[in-house]
């Protein structure tokens, strides 16, 4: 399909239009264009009259660059754009900017919604169903209209001939909840028996109340990205709440939790690679590096490649395997059990409340997704089924992470490891397998999780140097090198894990979410939601309070041991 001038021509989505649109076809070709005439300026004067843009405020480069991250964007959009871009560095933001402006709703987002059709009475029938089932909920607002009417510029001659939209952008219910339960089901599987060791048996409750509080949350966004045109983003609606300082704030929020995420992975890397070979070491000069530093390195320098990717879309697709990734995992773990004859013999304790704090934080990291469900739900062709998809994916996740948690703690006891692939037998075949699978899929995760960081710093480039290779390069690189350093300064997993759900996750899955809710749709909300919004965010506060004072007391207690 041929695209016109991206530059002179829009979409805008509408039922009222296509009755004007109507209308005009029987009063003559005359007056149809005349009406397309009146609707092109009267839709460019909205344009105008809009409100202050959310996406001309930094970080610009956040819908694309999480699209990546989360296996949403189509396979249309590169990472630096058409292959004949060769540039590096500051090239990587304008190229991919470029195209985002031709292939996403980022910079167009109320004029360009590739979302399926639906009639009056089906949308009726959604709106009941919703108000049925999600009781706690606001009433549904009519979400964004599909149907596509080009507006041309005056010098310009309307056409018969309509021009569709790609659905390059739509996505299914089952690539939806893919897309969650690759999102929200990563590293954090491997903790949950360590999470139900340090809280015992009773503390494994919370990883269920979490799951709860964290799909009413994460519907709530929905709520907030269709209460005013123009919001796509988590950003965006900090913006929508509390102003550029709330863009800000939440950006910043979002960026430091990929970027802690990327230091795990240079933990777990070394953890499990020295695991396996505990003789290894490296001399040099005199100068020794023992098995752990030797694999943190060799980690740093495998994925510092990757990160330099013009093109991010085939890690993109084979990082989609970590879904299955974690699913072969877990069943290594039941086969060692079961088949292997590990046993499932240890009682566990009760209750532990001197270490439940740690539990809390590494039970909330298990929902960290929030950052990438605006950009699920808008790249979704159906979004009424939203919550459905949220539901079908934390369902998923929960029952994988508590089954983790009830087996490894069950077959480990109190020895039991920050991540369980430690105290697998390295003699058994289905340990070495999700040893190996657990080595091999942060080589995929991590360039898609430090690109959004690094593309936000790219912004902040000047525009005379951004067309220079070098200082792209030399974000990059910093970034990578920092991870290393940090991980090998705080090379704790659990614990750095459990700081950041407590700390981030914390504020990113339970608190923001409330509080742009109560704060954008103010006076639209009853009691009862109040009620559980301020209930939610006293759990996050005090969540965060104590898992936050817990993990750095026992991260300053290692250091100094």
């Amino acid at each position: 399909m041929k695209s016109s001038d991206p530059e002179s021509v829009f979409y805008i989505h509408s039922d009222e239009d296509e009755d004007v649109e109507k209308g005009s076809d029987k009063e003559g070709d005359d007056d149809g264009n005349d009406s397309d005439y009146s609707d092109a300026s009267s839709v460019e004067s909205h344009i105008q009259n809009r409100p202050s843009s959310y996406n001309t405020s930094w970080p610009q480069s956040y819908r694309q660059s999480i699209d990546i991250y989360s296996t949403i964007a189509s396979p249309s959009i590169g990472f630096m754009g058409t292959p004949s871009l060769s540039r590096l560095g500051g090239s990587f933001l304008s190229s991919s900017l470029t195209l985002t402006r031709r292939h996403t709703p980022e910079v167009l987002p109320t004029l360009v919604k590739p979302l399926l059709p639906t009639d009056e009475k089906h949308q009726e029938q959604q709106q009941q169903q919703h108000q049925s089932s999600y009781g706690l909920l606001p009433p549904p607002i009519p979400t964004r209209k599909s149907s596509a009417k080009k507006i041309l510029t005056p010098d310009q001659k309307p056409s018969g001939v309509s021009h569709e939209l790609p659905l390059s952008q739509q996505c299914s219910y089952g690539q939806a909840v893919l897309n969650g339960v690759n999102v929200l089901c990563g590293v954090g599987i491997l903790s949950t028996s360590y999470a139900a060791k340090e809280g015992g048996w009773m503390g494994l409750s919370i990883l269920f109340i979490y799951a709860v509080l964290a799909w009413y949350t994460g519907v709530l966004l929905r709520y907030c990205l269709d209460s005013q045109p123009g919001l796509e983003t988590y950003p965006d609606i900090g913006q929508a709440a509390f102003g550029t300082a709330g863009r800000l704030a939440v950006s910043i929020i979002l960026y430091v939790e990929l970027y802690a995420a990327c230091v795990e992975y240079i933990t777990l890397e070394s953890d499990n690679l020295s695991a396996l070979f505990p003789n290894a070491y490296l001399s040099i000069g005199g100068f020794v590096l023992d098995s752990h530093h030797l694999f943190a390195l060799m980690a740093t320098a495998a994925v510092l490649p990757t990160l330099l990717l013009r093109d991010l879309r085939i890690l993109s697709y084979i990082s989609a395997g970590g879904v299955l990734a974690s699913i072969l995992v877990v069943l290594c773990l039941f086969w060692v059990g079961l088949v292997d004859q590990v046993g499932f013999q240890n009682d566990g304790t009760l209750l532990k409340l001197s270490t439940l704090p740690v539990a809390i934080g590494l039970y909330g990291f298990c929902y960290s997704g929030h950052a990438v469900f605006p950009n699920i739900y808008t790249s979704m062709a159906n979004p009424s089924q939203y919550p459905s998809v949220l539901l079908t994916t934390f369902g998923v996740c929960t029952l994988m992470y508590a089954g983790v948690a009830v087996m490894g703690y069950t077959m480990f006891g109190e020895s039991t490891q920050s991540q369980f692939t430690l105290n697998l037998p390295h003699d058994l075949v289905a340990s070495k397998i999700a040893v190996w699978t657990t080595v091999v899929n942060p080589f995929t995760k991590y360039a898609l999780t430090m690109t959004p960081v690094a593309m936000c710093l790219e912004e902040l480039i000047p525009s005379n140097h951004r067309k220079s290779q070098m200082y792209g390069i030399l974000i990059r690189t910093a970034l990578v090198i920092s991870t290393l350093l940090v991980g090998l300064t705080i090379p704790f997993f659990g614990l750095v894990l459990s700081l950041i759900g407590s700390l981030f996750t914390m504020l990113v899955t339970l608190i923001l979410p409330c509080a742009c809710f109560l704060s954008i749709l103010k006076g639209k909300v009853t009691r009862l939601q109040v009620v559980l919004c301020i209930l939610i965010i006293i759990v996050g506060v005090v969540s965060s309070v104590f898992g936050t004072f817990s993990a750095l007391s026992r991260i300053i207690e290692e250091l100094r041991s």
